[in-house]
């Protein structure tokens, strides 16, 4: 079964069980996927689908650190809710431990040394861990081994 296939499926699962919360989070990833493809003008495979979730799953979590200072619990917990049904979808988040003994393995294969290196560097490890970390994060640590 597709990611597609999965997510249409899952929605009809919630519409039966009339969960609002489930239905309107996965309609929002479904519009973007949609929105994606007309862009491109083809049909995304499962990686670009999981780009797009992960997209997703990011942008509630800003929202969330937003909402931290306006005191508004009742936001905070649907948009908490919300990247919970996403990350379903998503395969198993690395830790910064794997991340980092990804990171080294790269490097050494590489012989990255410097800064000068981490273009190189994360255009090898980025495609190794799409949709399973955090780009930003990924960074971060890369950063941290060449320096």
């Amino acid at each position: 079964m597709t990611l597609h296939e999965r997510l249409v499926e899952e929605m009809k699962q919630a519409m039966k069980a009339r969960d609002k919360l489930q239905v309107s989070a996965i309609r929002m990833v479904r519009s973007a996927i949609r929105d994606k493809e007309i862009e491109k003008r083809t049909e995304l495979d499962d990686d670009g689908i999981l780009e797009i979730i992960a997209n997703q799953v990011k942008k509630r979590k800003e929202v969330i650190a937003q909402l931290q200072n306006s005191g508004r619990a009742e936001l905070i917990a649907a948009e908490s809710e919300q990247v919970r049904i996403l990350e379903a979808f998503l395969p198993t988040q690395l830790s910064e431990a794997e991340i980092t003994v990804l990171a080294e393995k790269v490097i050494k294969e590489l012989g990255a040394t410097s800064m000068r290196d981490m273009g190189k560097v994360m255009g090898k490890l980025i495609p190794e861990v799409r949709g399973k970390a955090d780009s930003a994060l990924v960074s971060q640590i890369v950063r941290k081994q060449l320096s």
